[in-house]
């Protein structure tokens, strides 16, 4: 809660503002039934016969009456403008840090946990600090105001209404202690009810093709229950809080009654303020429940800002070492003796040793799962190796800033993204490239179907590129990695969906205009790589063999079987 409070310093002179105008509004009802109990027990008495007295009076509650009502609505207005902006820093904040966190803490907190953090979670704290601004300023008043009012009209009846506080604060804390762990685990189910439907809202071409609606229905209800179950659980605990307030004050107000009743019988108290006093009571018994009600906002909010608060306390895990010398400038690209595990248990990958040159090519083939694009995201840095150096222009990616590190990268993913917005927009993607450039790196990609759309480079793509086949969205993907002529081109099976035409001539091009680029092919296709400088084989995270086309096709047995199935026959090329 301390960095929402934070955010809130920003905004002081409003806060204070505002709470001064919601201050105001709220004497201005505590003055109400005292001005009424004078009227009654003074005013009219001694008046009997004038009744300007009692219009006069009468004139200052309605003055009051609508300093209150003007008040708490410019106050409350106040309150909801700060809470929005401060909610939209926040949130803008945790965007940023999202972005920033590393492949390593993303797996850590999962997708759906990080949505639900930047909706449900984000909104239990916008709900809290404007319910604080307006409920949390105006019950104390009410509760502590109240209480001094009443004092001065009675001291007895109010000794009965202290007397009943103890009781309120035991109530209070001991259902808040046991409701807020309640609204942590509300907050899990959600992000677990929040992975199914993703799951299911991405792969629902495959839940139909296989008929699997019924199943996944079974997954969602039984996500879904449990979220309603620990809701259930935490509604259930906090709404105990108001029916108790409520049993406790109302017995207080029983005996005010009775006690008063006694007091103005043996003329001790006049009946105007026995009739202040009930009404004072009443507004102390709906101040305690606002404030109950404040706790269970309380609750909610403080469990949100604290998973909040985990992810913005992230440190960074991917440091810059500017200690780690440079090795040598021999080769562009280097892995030397590298070991990687996801888990820190067993390895995914293991001993993996390569190196080439500026402008040479490598292709790394394997089989699904075998860790091609784990060496991928070893290379940009997505993760450090637990063993061995990886090395770029002789030096250890971890000596690299992150962001120039970044812009050496070209890089195609196997899972890449299309954008909601134009083919010009999802190529340049944020950075500043002329048209005439983007058709340049179009042409190379072999995205010449563009040409013969209506609107060419200001189509408009639909979110994740359904509305263009999959041959046409690795093109765009390909595009958008060349377009900046990048030191290092990464395709991660990036022609899967291309045929063996498009394929070819992709691979020319890329030749003929990116010649000082250094090219790495991820692949289960030969025909792919085997024109590549070096191709790098992969089994089970191990390096089974490093070499050219012709050396892998003479001396790897898993390379020439791999060969024969996707080729055809024998080889007839050594």
């Amino acid at each position: 809660m301390r960095r929402v409070f934070g955010y809130l310093k920003k905004y002081k002179l409003r806060l204070i503002i505002g709470t001064t105008i919601k201050f105001i509004g709220t004497i201005m009802d505590l003055v109400l039934p005292w001005l009424l109990a004078y009227i009654v027990d003074e005013v009219i008495p001694n008046n009997q016969d004038n009744i300007k007295p009692i219009l006069f009076y009468g004139v200052i509650m309605i003055i009051c009456a609508i300093i209150g009502f003007v008040g708490n609505v410019v106050a409350n207005r106040m309150a909801s403008y700060i809470a929005r902006v401060v909610t939209t820093d926040l949130r803008h904040d945790l965007f940023v840090k999202i972005e920033n966190l590393s492949a390593k803490q993303m797996d850590e907190v999962t997708v759906p946990s990080l949505i639900s953090r930047m909706t449900s979670d984000t909104y239990n704290v916008h709900h809290m600090i404007g319910m604080m601004q307006r409920i949390g300023t105006r019950a104390p008043i009410l509760l502590i105001g109240g209480i001094i009012v009443t004092i001065t009209l009675d001291p007895v009846l109010t000794l009965i209404l202290l007397g009943l506080l103890p009781f309120i604060v035991i109530v209070v804390l001991g259902i808040s202690k046991a409701g807020i762990p309640l609204f942590n685990k509300v907050q899990h189910a959600i992000d677990e009810l929040v992975l199914v439907i993703r799951e299911n809202i991405t792969g629902i071409r495959v839940i139909k093709a296989l008929s699997k609606e019924e199943y996944e229905n079974g997954r969602f209800e039984k996500v879904n229950k449990k979220v309603i179950d620990f809701e259930l659980k935490s509604g259930t605990m906090m709404a105990r809080l108001s029916p108790l307030v409520n049993i406790i004050l109302n017995v207080g107000l029983v005996i005010v009654i009775i006690v008063g009743a006694y007091r103005v019988n043996n003329g001790n108290i006049l009946a105007g303020k026995i009739l202040a006093f009930t009404t004072y009571f009443t507004i102390i018994l709906n101040a305690m429940l606002s404030i109950t009600r404040i706790f269970m906002i309380f609750s909610k909010a403080s469990a949100s800002a604290s998973r909040i608060d985990y992810i913005m306390n992230f440190k960074e895990d991917l440091p810059v070492d500017n200690t780690l010398p440079k090795v040598s400038d021999e080769y562009h690209i280097e892995f030397r003796d590298v070991d990687f595990s996801y888990n820190k248990k067993e390895n995914n990958l293991s001993n993996i040793n390569f190196a080439i040159k500026k402008g040479e090519s490598l292709g790394i083939i394997g089989a699904t799962g075998s860790g091609k694009s784990t060496i991928i995201q070893l290379l940009m840095r997505f993760y450090d190796v637990d063993k061995g150096e990886v090395l770029i222009n002789g030096k250890n990616v971890k000596s690299y800033d992150l962001a120039v590190l970044k812009r050496m990268f070209g890089v195609v993913l196997q899972n890449d993204a299309v954008f909601s917005a134009s083919i010009k927009e999802n190529i340049c993607f944020g950075r500043d490239y002329s048209l005439e450039e983007v058709k340049n790196a179009c042409a190379i990609a072999q995205a010449g179907y563009i040409e013969d759309l209506p609107e060419k480079y200001d189509t408009f793509v639909s979110s994740k590129g359904t509305n263009i086949s999959g041959g046409q969205r690795q093109r765009l993907f390909i595009a958008r990695a060349i377009i900046g002529k990048p030191d290092i081109l990464i395709l991660d099976d990036a022609s899967s969906a291309l045929d063996y035409k498009t394929d070819a001539l992709l691979r020319k091009a890329l030749k003929e205009n990116l010649k000082e680029t250094t090219t790495i092919i991820v692949t289960q296709r030969i025909s792919s790589i085997k024109d590549c400088n070096h191709i790098l084989v992969i089994d089970d995270g191990e390096e089974v063999a490093y070499g050219t086309h012709r050396e892998l096709l003479k001396n790897v047995d898993i390379y020439k079987e791999i060969f024969a199935s996707q080729m055809g026959g024998e080889n007839d090329e050594l």
